[in-house]
């Protein structure tokens, strides 16, 4: 992570810390924060997370941002809740970041910065066949209809440029509509994940029925889209899964230098038109096989 201006002091309208001392929309103070994060979209799941915890130091809570840090076994664990969307992943990652990398006393950055782990554990649909509801996929880069990244300055990676060119060559998206990007997520938390989890590329969408090609009483711009989707292929690369973060997770995450990853279980099958049985229980299984993964046996 390059430290770009570490004399700087950053004005208050720009990073804004309440009375208490913690950060505006998350409502957290740096010592109340884990190096170990889970993401969380929907505010009622924090708890879901946070029973297993073996013990729970701090519970914050601000609209729908709640935080609650702990331990499991040896490793310091926080889970937040981001609500949906990708607008929602631009407070959250920055904010998380700012805790652990800016000085709150001199607003500064500091000299010498922390990487985080940042894990989203989420509900998608499917966009192959042969990707069941109730299964898991862990995503290998985040493809965003967004935009939220092209308000950032980046580079592309020559392996994501291509990528995109030929996702754009394959599906002839109307780029007035957007102008995607896509973003690999990383490969240390990816290893982690056998082969009970499906690996693939997750489109992020910002919104959940035009941006997603449903329709209801208005028609979608984007009719093909699941055709078009499911049926690209980069190399060994093929889109697996929609939903509505994880693009924005893995653009910030590189570009501040931590590592991401996106868990995702299958409530729907977009192309098979299937829909979980008992999404409660899948999501708790998702959560328990996903902290296992990450914490159980060290």
């Amino acid at each position: 992570m390059e430290n770009t201006r570490p004399f700087q002091a950053i004005p208050e309208s720009e990073l804004i810390i309440n009375n208490r001392g913690a950060i505006y929309h998350l409502n957290v103070r740096p010592e109340e924060l884990a190096n170990n994060i889970i993401l969380v979209g929907d505010p009622e799941r924090v708890e879901k997370v946070s029973k297993h915890f073996d013990q729970i130091d701090h519970k914050l809570h601000h609209r729908e941002f709640i935080t609650h840090t702990g331990r499991i076994g040896k490793h310091a664990v926080s889970v937040v809740s981001t609500g949906i969307g990708p607008d929602n992943i631009d407070i959250a990652v920055n904010e998380l970041d700012a805790l652990a990398n800016i000085d709150f006393t001199t607003r500064t950055i500091k000299p010498e910065l922390q990487k985080l782990n940042i894990v989203r554990l989420g509900t998608s649909g499917a966009l192959q066949a042969d990707i069941p509801v109730d299964s898991l996929v862990a995503s290998t880069h985040g493809l965003g209809f967004d935009n939220l990244m092209n308000y950032y300055v980046h580079q592309k990676s020559a392996e994501e440029k291509a990528m995109m060119d030929a996702f754009l060559q394959h599906t002839q998206m109307n780029t007035d509509i957007t102008k995607p990007y896509i973003f690999k997520g990383s490969d240390t938390l990816l290893s982690k994940f056998g082969d009970d989890f499906f690996k693939g590329i997750t489109i992020t969408a910002p919104g959940f029925y035009g941006p997603q090609g449903r329709e209801l009483r208005l028609k979608s711009e984007t009719r093909n889209l699941i055709d078009d989707l499911s049926t690209y292929q980069y190399q060994q690369h093929r889109i697996t899964n929609f939903e509505m973060e994880t693009s924005a997770i893995f653009g910030l995450g590189k570009l501040l230098g931590h590592e991401c990853m996106s868990i995702n279980v299958i409530i729907a099958n977009r192309v098979i038109q299937q829909y979980s049985k008992d999404v409660n229980a899948a999501v708790e299984i998702m959560i328990a096989k996903s902290l296992d993964v990450l914490f159980g046996s060290n």
